[in-house]
């Protein structure tokens, strides 16, 4: 399995929802609990997020591929449906 970095922002809506639909999809998934994620809010870790290019959160990458960037007018099953193809990417 590969090895995913998530990169958010506390007070981000659409990073509330991102979290919100790993929790759901781990919870009706036992394979993807066994994922490794890493989560780095940006501006707590902002010497890590500059080596990644990516200009919105949340956003995905795996093994340092990015795969899902988020972007304005993303409903929840728009970054559910997105946050799943990053597990599905990372245990394939």
């Amino acid at each position: 399995m590969k090895k995913i970095t998530m990169f958010y922002l506390t007070d981000c809506g659409y990073c509330a929802k991102a979290h919100m639909a790993l929790e759901e999809l781990m919870a009706d998934n036992t394979l993807y609990q066994s994922l490794e994620i890493t989560k780095i809010e940006e501006n707590e870790q902002p010497s890590i997020a500059d080596q990644y290019d990516y200009w919105a959160v949340p956003s995905f990458f795996v093994d340092g591929e990015k795969i899902f960037e988020a972007h304005i007018g993303m409903t929840y099953d728009d970054i559910k449906e997105n946050v799943k193809k990053v597990l599905d990417y990372a245990i394939n």
